[in-house]
């Protein structure tokens, strides 16, 4: 457990507890802090908040608004006059932006504690590198900017996310040989198709790489392309041999709009429109005569002129590397979450609720929250990472009793990852052909720990590319 008389005193009036990330799980924090009286400051490397959620604003998620909200967030928005959205409906990214965070940035708690285009790229402690001990924990914590600027803090939360830091290619873990000669040709997960990216893809053959709901999303999107524009296209390519969980539940889906992408996605391949390639380890990348892109796995090629990178994300932990963490050496998470959220073990759904004793680092003070926290585990939830802030800030604040009262209710499946909803999917009474509409179940909290009445929300977690038999709720 945290050392309660070091933690406590963190928070003491003087420096700021630095939030890095203007996400919403940073903004949840930062609504936390607020509502403690607790300083706080928001670094948010991008020119906006949630910038990483701005590149895929027309993507929509799984859950409706009733649960994509945070609930301190949502106090502070109502003393402001704020109209809450229809709780019923699915939001896209941009949606989340639009009526939800970027007003929440413009409450009086807020306005004037986020600092953007503020990139993070070093932080330790003044005058301790990782090795020196005595005084350690009295010293402020030194943050670096990429402009060379330096902040001191009382403590930080590390809600950068991973969007910044994807999965590679090559099947063994570490680049295929050449993709970074290629790296032009390789694009992002969710990249728009069908309106910033069209023209990149229109009439054009890609290669989607990857089996979670962030490919099955871009190669339904590829689908309606080549509807609209003959020429195009679409080729999956995969490392395992069954699909099932990327199509999922399909028709006895929990969760309409996740299984309506998967009954639509085994349609376009069991009609041709998307040639699957399974069992695809990529080896080695590279550009043929013509200035395509080449895939290889063993004596097996895939060419395309794009190539759409969605094999998942890691946490980057680099700036942090003169901190003392203590990471397990599977996941990247802490030690004590690892088993926690071990995609081998569990599934979203199934997460036992966790907050600030399972998050604490050797290094009292720092915390890292959100998808960051899950290290490489895709099992993050958005109603997970709002826990996980209100459990920290309260830490940070002293109120041990609220800090350690961690809890959580999710559907029994989960929900992993963000999609487009189709059909009648657009709500979360949908039913009929989509499923029936998601119901919670609760789950046994360890000791000590009570359940909560909000069911998760859907925030974007790209699935890594992984066998079946262990995709959990994510397939």
């Amino acid at each position: 457990m945290v050392n309660e008389q070091n933690n406590a005193a963190l928070a003491a009036p003087g420096r700021p507890v630095v939030v890095i990330g203007a996400g919403p799980v940073g903004l949840a924090a930062a609504a936390h802090l607020a509502e403690r009286g607790v300083d706080f400051l928001v670094l948010e490397s991008g020119p906006g908040v949630a910038a990483a959620i701005e590149e895929w604003r027309h993507v929509k998620l799984f859950s409706p608004w009733r649960y994509d909200i945070d609930s301190a967030a949502r106090r502070l928005l109502q003393q402001a006059g704020w109209v809450e959205p229809e709780l019923g409906k699915l939001p896209t990214g941009g949606d989340l932006i639009d009526s939800y965070l970027e007003p929440l940035t413009k409450t009086p708690q807020l306005n004037d504690r986020i600092r953007y285009n503020a990139q993070v790229v070093a932080v330790t402690r003044v005058g301790f590198d990782r090795v020196r001990t005595a005084g350690r924990d009295q010293a402020p914590f030194l943050i670096r900017l990429a402009d060379g600027s330096e902040i001191l803090a009382a403590a930080l939360i590390d809600a950068a996310g991973t969007w910044r830091r994807p999965n590679v290619l090559g099947g063994s873990g570490i680049p295929a040989r050449g993709e970074a000669d290629v790296a032009e040709s390789i694009a992002h997960a969710l990249p728009d198709v069908l309106g910033r990216d069209r023209d990149r893809y229109a009439g054009r053959r890609t290669a989607v790489v990857g089996a979670g709901h962030s490919a099955a999303t871009t190669l339904l999107d590829l689908g309606a392309l080549a509807e609209e524009v003959p020429g195009t296209e679409i080729v999956w390519v995969v490392r395992g041999t069954d699909q099932a969980r990327t199509y999922g539940g399909g028709e006895a889906d929990e969760l309409p709009a996740r299984g309506a992408l998967g009954s639509r996605l085994k349609k376009l391949v069991q009609s041709g429109q998307v040639e699957l390639v399974g069992s695809f380890r990529i080896e080695a990348v590279s550009r043929t005569a013509d200035g395509r892109v080449e895939l290889a796995a063993g004596e097996r090629r895939v060419v395309a002129d794009t190539v759409v990178n969605s094999t998942g994300f890691r946490p980057d932990h680099d700036m942090v590397g003169e901190l003392r963490l203590d990471l397990d050496s599977i996941m990247g998470s802490t030690r004590a979450l690892a088993p926690l959220i071990d995609p081998n073990q569990h599934s979203c759904g199934t997460v036992p609720p966790h907050g600030v004793d399972e998050l604490a680092h050797p290094e009292p003070g720092y915390y890292a929250v959100g998808a960051k926290s899950y290290g490489r585990a895709p099992t993050f939830l958005l109603a997970t990472g709002y826990e996980q802030a209100r459990s920290v800030v309260a830490a940070l604040a002293g109120d041990w009793a609220a800090a350690r009262d961690v809890q959580l209710d999710l559907p029994e499946t989960g929900v992993c990852s963000s999609n487009l909803a189709y059909g009648d999917a657009g709500d979360e009474t949908a039913g009929g052909c989509c499923g029936p509409a998601p119901q919670a179940v609760e789950i046994t909290a360890p000791a000590g720990r009570g359940l909560a009445t909000g069911i998760s929300g859907g925030l974007l977690t790209v699935i890594d590319d992984k066998p079946a038999s262990q995709s959990g709720c994510c397939g």
